[in-house]
């Protein structure tokens, strides 16, 4: 038995152990595996191979190629992986506190880096009436426009979960958002159970690692929900202006038609991104916050 090899995906990890879906049943208790030392960068959501060992717990025999990996600044500004293989961002917002637009935008930036999927989910929805500006509005209108999709929910009486469970389906899906927003109260309401996988895992003894460590969620209509402290307040990493500037993705078909290759869209000569601002075929509101995104680089 022990030299039978097993496909599994990670739930999370403490320290050198990992905790597997198990490949029976992923509603039974999972596998507990230790991860050698050359398998440090293990982190929730890989899948691994592993086998069963008659004397403790199972081996990590080989970690399984990446889609991509989330990454944020760590100790010393090396970059830290948080989790892997994550189809989409679910960015949310609240209208109280205040939307952070900014903050959506660098969202945006590290989906369109990960070639994942963004979507932007408005919570608070009853308090919209009070909060939300004419600015606001026109805001969630321009991410409509350039192609993302926007949910208004409400987490507190779940309106609009459903139409977020069925967005999520078949996706391994991330929760980003600043405290305050109601990323947890989401999280319940896509996952009423949720504490059914907190038992199973503080079962295992390490119970207390939820509260720092990204963990991975099994949705019961199909996919994966991946709740991660290391992304509620997103700071962008070491990027260029060239992969900033990606990362405004109604920027690219005017790019192409810029003077130089390596447009920054800021003071260049014969820049079709700048002239599609004068023209109104770009955001300004999007355009200022890029540029003062661009100049933070520096």
């Amino acid at each position: 038995m022990s030299s039978i090899l097993h496909t599994g995906r990670v739930i999370t990890r403490f320290g050198a152990e990992l905790l597997v879906e198990n490949p029976d049943d992923p509603n039974l208790p999972p596998i507990r595996c230790t991860a050698k030392r050359k398998f440090d960068s293990i982190v929730c959501g890989d899948y691994i191979t592993w086998h069963h060992n008659p004397h403790g717990n199972a081996s990590v025999d080989e970690l399984l190629a990446r889609k991509n990996a989330l990454t944020r600044p760590g100790y010393r500004g090396r970059p830290r992986t948080i989790a892997a293989n994550i189809d989409q961002l679910l960015i949310v917002n609240s209208w109280l506190p205040e939307p952070s637009w900014d903050l959506v935008d660098r969202y945006l930036i590290a989906a369109q880096q990960l070639d994942a999927e963004a979507t932007i989910l408005m919570n608070k929805s009853d308090l919209a009436d009070q909060y939300a500006s004419d600015e606001d509005w026109l805001n969630l209108d321009i991410y409509r426009q350039i192609g993302y999709p926007v949910i208004e929910i409400n987490a507190i009486n779940g309106d609009g979960i459903e139409a977020l469970k069925n967005h999520m389906k078949d996706k391994t899906s991330i929760l980003s958002g600043r405290s305050g927003v109601g990323k947890s109260s989401i999280a319940n309401q896509i996952l009423p159970d949720t504490d059914i996988l907190v038992g199973l895992i503080s079962d295992s003894g390490e119970g207390k690692h939820t509260t720092t460590t990204a963990t991975l969620y099994r949705l019961p209509n199909g996919g994966y929900l991946i709740d991660s402290p290391g992304v509620r307040d997103y700071a962008l990493g070491d990027i260029s202006p060239k992969e900033l500037s990606d990362g405004y993705i109604e920027f690219h078909e005017f790019a192409l038609h810029c003077r130089f290759n390596n447009c920054t869209h800021d003071h260049e000569p014969g820049c079709a991104v700048r002239k599609a601002v004068e023209d109104n075929k770009i955001s300004k509101q999007r355009y200022q916050r890029y540029i003062q995104a661009l100049r933070n680089l520096v």
